[in-house]
């Protein structure tokens, strides 16, 4: 039972959910809320705050999205965030205006008020802003609690409203000072105990998973990767036989992975799990496709189909559960006001149409994936499984660059398991988020066997992250690297070079395509 909350208030910033995990990091149980949410609703919640997010609105434009201006009287304290800070100056009587100078990247906050929010900080501490308006002038209702070089009231609080607003995002990691402000608001200002615990989320999904699908069958897509195996585990928790779990071999997985999930969740969990061999089909309707999104919408409409071919035959099906996690939801933009922009397709957010018949269950959407390896933790799932690195819905096929064939995928297949059983003998697998290989569809000029030869490049990717929105290349030591690139080139034939890409997300995704 969840005994205490903060909600957040969503104005479609790109942060609203690293604002939730944030919270959570402090013990404190968050959910975000549309940012209209009447005030009457959340006075139903076990209420002990509310953060209003940022946004990329500007608060005087006609059609700018607001709040229940009642959440003020509520009389629990509110942090406002950026846009949520000139929103809320804005209500409580200040003019918000567009900044002679805008801020967007570090600046420095130098602090004149060290009550409450920003208490135990330095004089000067660096922050991260992102904002091109900010509030222009304040009555005496407010005190002004920092400033920077160019915005006066960088943090600022109402004397008589429990009201706090900062011009900067506490939340990023560029804020290195940003959890403290958190931790003096959830504490100190609102009175937070901090008893919420991962088994709390856990009690209260399996809860919410027998209320949503009372005596129903439940379908759900099991790759056994760390999303849909915990996914998996919450249901069979849940629900126990009411569970039908549904491997699709698409004919893009890795070398054995069919094989081993069986032995996984079939043999030794006990799972009621079916697997549908559509590999013929998929390997069909990829013929002479290049072009990624594409391959990505013919795996989808597969997808179904392998799925409705099973699923027809489960009796009481009314359910699909998936591992949609929120990076997924925010890459593939929303449809309720999320400013994201449509970077790539997820077959498991926007590919499953209505005629599919099935309501979805998706019990991880909140989470980021270092959340999701903790609920596996608590789960007792095996360590392999807990720290898999990701692998992309639609398979090895967005990581042959160009047509996929049978050949081409075993070339890969070939690489991708050098690749991981090095990089687990050098003891760096869970010092790594993801590592794969790509095949690139260009044959570069070598010297084999004292011949000239034109084959395959296979691109090397490693990179290390916390939350998969953002990422850095991993710094194999080259000594690693060498011996990957040895093993691929001697062992894999048809592959003459092998490179090892060092970009960063952003400006590039993890994968290639």
């Amino acid at each position: 039972m969840i005994r205490e909350m903060i909600a957040i208030l969503d104005f479609g910033s790109q942060y609203g959910q690293l604002i939730a995990r944030r919270v959570r990091e402090q013990n404190v149980y968050s959910r975000i809320c549309r940012a209209g949410t009447p005030a009457e609703e959340l006075a139903k919640m076990p209420l002990k705050g509310i953060i209003l997010s940022g946004g990329p609105a500007s608060v005087y434009q006609p059609n700018a999205p607001r709040c229940d201006e009642r959440i003020f009287d509520l009389g629990v304290p509110i942090l406002g965030i950026c846009y949520g800070m000139q929103l809320g100056c804005q209500i409580l009587g200040g003019k918000v205006i567009p900044a002679k100078s805008r801020e967007y990247g570090r600046a420095t906050l130098s602090i004149r008020d060290k009550i409450d929010l920003l208490a135990t900080l330095p004089d000067e501490t660096p922050i991260w802003a992102s904002h091109g308006d900010q509030v222009g002038n304040l009555d005496d209702d407010f005190v002004t609690l920092a400033s920077t070089k160019t915005c006066p009231y960088a943090a600022v609080r109402h004397r008589t409203k429990k009201f706090f607003g900062v011009q900067f995002h506490p939340e990023v990691s560029h804020t290195p000072k940003g959890q403290v402000v958190l931790k003096n608001f959830l504490y100190d200002i609102c009175g937070c105990t901090g008893d919420w615990k991962m088994s709390d989320f856990v009690a209260d999904t399996v809860n919410a998973i027998r209320k949503q699908v009372g005596d129903a069958k439940v379908i759900c897509g099991l790759s056994g990767g760390v999303d849909s195996s915990v996914v998996a585990s919450l249901l069979h928790q849940a629900i126990g036989e009411q569970l039908v779990c549904i491997l699709v071999d698409n004919g893009l997985l890795r070398r054995n992975e069919r094989e081993s999930i069986v032995a996984t969740f079939g043999d030794h969990f006990h799972m009621n799990l079916r697997v549908v061999d559509w590999s013929q089909q998929f390997l069909a309707g990829l013929a002479g496709v290049t072009d990624p999104q594409k391959k990505r919408k013919i795996i989808g409409a597969e997808f179904i189909k392998a799925f409705k071919s099973e699923a027809t035959k489960i009796e009481n099906a009314r359910f699909l559960a998936q591992g949609t996690l929120y990076p997924d939801v925010i890459e593939s933009g929303s449809k309720d006001g999320n400013p994201a922009a449509n970077i790539k397709l997820h077959h498991n957010v926007g590919g499953l149409p209505a005629e599919l018949g099935f309501e979805l269950v998706e019990p991880l959407r909140d989470l980021f994936k270092d959340e999701v390896r903790q609920v596996g933790e608590y789960l007792g799932l095996p360590e392999d499984i807990v720290w898999r690195h990701p692998f992309p819905g639609p398979g090895l096929a967005v990581r042959v660059i160009g047509e996929v064939t049978p050949e081409r995928l075993e070339v890969l297949r070939a690489a991708d398991e050098i690749l991981i059983d090095e990089i687990k003998a050098a003891g760096l697998y869970r010092q790594i988020s993801q590592a794969l290989t790509v095949l690139v569809p260009v044959s570069t000029v070598g010297v084999m066997g004292d011949e000239r030869s034109y084959e395959n490049v296979v691109a090397v990717r490693a990179v290390e992250t916390t939350d998969f929105m953002t990422a850095d290349f991993s710094k194999i030591p080259h000594e690693v690297l060498g011996t990957i690139s040895s093993r691929i080139i001697n062992e894999v034939r048809g592959v003459n070079r092998v490179v090892y890409d060092i970009s960063s997300k952003p400006p590039a995704t993890i994968e290639w395509e």
